[in-house]
């Protein structure tokens, strides 16, 4: 009930202002220089799971100015990225992270941030994530003229070009790609959906120069700039379902030392320093704790030092993946199949416990809800050390 009186107010607000928004009909002369904008509001992951696309996207529509519309906790991801024209930041509800300030709040700031976004006069958009009917009446109230996306029922009132959505297991880069063709198609390109990762399709992320002389300079302090092998252990995340223990990340960083001689640096943001901490003090060997001492772009150049980087399923692990630095990837709840790591499987190896509820790709669970979903406490000390041995072989 609840649901169809929402979509009986979204096909309400779409029908009654559509005559008041159109700057064109979307069906005339398409311009020599389209200004396309693909909205992305997820986090770090997400973001990186869109670059494959938009590195063909360039390819073939040299000529077109590509804007990225993401969340400020993301725009740091695209910055630099040589496919892109603009990165846009916006303050996505339901994907900040904070409490809503009201029930209209999401509303009111969905009517003034289109306003604003209707001065770029973009020419297409693209609403990437499936479900967010919030981009696509975004879109709409810009006055965008074409407007794609998938045909979900929220969605569906305010896309000129609704592409039909196959609930079936594919990864989220593919589910791009997706999206990305059917604007192209349209337009007289020819984009390929990949089938698997490769080398012409991977992730992207651009190292600033003085990001690697921090890293460089924080290596040294630390004392580890000249250390054999490195191993990055990046044990946050922002679900809790998803977290390891830490008593057991101490265990392998422990055991990686012994037995290989690596420097064992445990990374993280400023709010996961207390786990890194409690981490370092499980250890009996020697570790550097690096949370809350970088930020993205040096986190990124610290894990290009390292052999491998060791973590929960997280945007930073996806991170180290578009830097092809080796990874071992645990996963709880969320489907590997749709939102693992998109590499080569012999350097980017997942571990999941094998329970049958796994994967549920619920992520809500509260605090005294966790002790009856133990998918990530059903991973072992074991499983992971001979997944690090495998990558490090």
């Amino acid at each position: 009930m609840k649901r169809d009186a929402r979509l009986a107010l979204l096909r309400s607000v779409a029908a009654s202002t559509r005559p008041f928004l159109a700057r064109r009909d979307g069906h005339g002369k398409w311009p020599e220089r389209p200004r396309i904008l693909l909205i992305r509001p997820d986090h770090l992951g997400d973001v990186l799971f869109v670059t494959p696309a938009l590195r063909d996207l360039r390819r073939l529509w040299p000529q077109a100015h590509i804007t990225c519309l993401v969340g400020p906790w993301a725009a740091r991801i695209l910055e630099g990225n040589p496919d892109l024209d603009q990165v846009l930041t916006c303050d996505f509800p339901w994907f900040n992270r904070r409490p809503r300030a009201g029930l209209l709040a999401p509303y009111r700031y969905l009517v003034s941030y289109a306003r604003e976004l209707r001065r770029q006069r973009f020419d297409a958009s693209v609403n990437l994530r499936f479900d967010f009917w919030w981009g696509a009446a975004l879109a709409h109230l810009a006055g965008v003229p074409r407007r794609y996306g998938y045909d979900i029922p929220e969605c569906r009132p305010f896309l000129t070009a609704p592409s039909p959505y196959v609930e079936i297991v594919v990864h989220q880069v593919v589910r791009n790609y997706e999206l990305a063709a059917a604007l192209t198609r349209e337009h007289g390109f020819s984009l390929e959906v990949p089938k698997a990762a490769g080398l012409a399709n991977r992730l992207s992320f651009q190292v600033a120069a003085e990001d690697r002389a921090a890293a460089a300079s924080l290596l040294e302090g630390a004392g580890l700039s000249h250390a054999g092998c490195l191993v990055a252990i990046h044990p946050g995340t922002g679900s809790p379902v998803k977290r390891w223990l830490p008593e057991r990340f101490a265990a392998v960083a422990d055991y990686l030392n012994r037995e290989s001689g690596a420097g064992i640096v445990l990374t993280g943001n400023a709010a996961e320093r207390p786990l890194a901490d409690a981490i370092s003090a499980k250890m009996s060997r020697p570790s550097w704790v690096a949370a809350g001492q970088t930020n993205l772009g040096q986190l990124a150049a610290l894990f290009q030092r390292c052999g491998l980087v060791i973590g929960v399923d997280s945007g930073p692990l996806h991170l180290a993946v578009a830097l092809d630095v080796p990874t071992v990837h645990l996963f709880g709840p969320v489907d590997p199949a749709q939102f693992g790591p998109w590499g080569d499987p012999s350097r980017h190896v997942i571990v999941q416990a094998g329970m049958d509820c796994v994967p549920c790709n619920r992520l809500d669970y509260r605090m005294d809800e966790l002790r009856a979903h133990p998918c990530m406490e059903r991973i072992s000390v074991q499983e992971v050390l001979e997944a690090a041995r495998k990558v490090m072989a």
